[in-house]
């Protein structure tokens, strides 16, 4: 059947983070390495993951939207990204597009329902927490004067038709690309008459850059990242991630397992990585 369905591409749309944003992300990213590495020192690499985890958290909120760090002293209240969904969805709604937008995190969704509210765009709504959901879903489909329907990538991701839909924008990537496809194909399916264009918004230089890199690898038969594959958005298994890297080598003051600089690198936390 998907060869009776009309085209669907994929872009990848980047932008640069605010001046403000970018030192906010370099000193967050310093005080993770740090605490990283303590964490690793202390207990051991299998009994850190959560410690990973939250550091990836924080770097990823930053990257979406700084207010979404809750972290003593944030000051910073703009987001470069927004800035691009703002100019994004303004243009695309003008052409009289339909747009999905798909975010992990519902704090993000409720600002870009607040920045749409102040471009006089209507738009429906759909969380975990939602009840309504049939009715919101036929709203969208009949009324071509809501041109938004923003979603998070777990509640929206799987088992929905909204062909009235030929836009997709995935807010913030997720570690397995499969989600992300699962939540296109609520446009891209029987039923949609339209070519599909799926934007992805990242931040150059960030750990976004690099949640590319691993998802590539998942997408290439023989290459996929360790950890197991999460169909419902979960978060990545880090443990079994960096297991498979961290196996017998020294850094700076720190006995560590092998390949721990290669994986910090490609997750952002090491000085000479790719993020400088």
């Amino acid at each position: 059947m998907a060869a009776d369905l009309p085209p669907r591409v994929e872009t990848v749309v980047t932008c640069e983070l605010l001046p403000a944003q970018r030192r906010l992300y370099e000193q967050v990213l310093e005080a993770c390495r740090r605490r990283v590495f303590a964490a690793v020192e202390e207990r051991g690499l299998g009994r850190s993951h959560l410690t990973v985890l939250d550091a990836l958290l924080k770097l990823r909120q930053i990257c979406c939207h700084p207010q979404l760090l809750k972290m003593p002293g944030n000051q910073v209240r703009a987001s470069a990204k927004l800035e691009l969904f703002r100019e994004l969805v303004a243009d695309l709604s003008a052409e009289g597009h339909r747009i999905l937008v798909f975010s992990q995190f519902v704090e993000m969704l409720q600002i870009l329902a607040r920045e749409l509210a102040r471009l006089g765009l209507r738009y429906e709504y759909l969380d975990g927490q939602t009840r309504d959901r049939r009715e919101r879903i036929a709203r969208f489909q009949e009324s071509k004067d809501i041109p938004v329907f923003l979603m998070s990538l777990k509640a929206g991701g799987l088992g929905l038709n909204l062909t009235a839909a030929n836009y997709v924008i995935h807010y913030d990537p997720w570690w397995n690309p499969a989600v992300e496809d699962q939540a296109t194909d609520r446009a891209h399916r029987i039923g949609q008459e339209k070519p599909v264009f799926s934007y992805k918004l990242i931040t150059r230089g960030t750990v976004e850059e690099k949640m590319l890199v691993l998802q590539e690898r998942k997408r290439t038969p023989g290459r996929r990242p360790p950890g197991r594959d999460h169909h419902r958005g979960q978060a990545p298994h880090l443990r079994g991630l960096a297991g498979t890297f961290f196996q017998g080598l020294r850094y700076p003051g720190l006995f560590l397992p092998s390949g721990f600089p290669q994986t910090m690198a490609t997750l952002g936390f090491c000085q000479d990585g790719p993020f400088r």
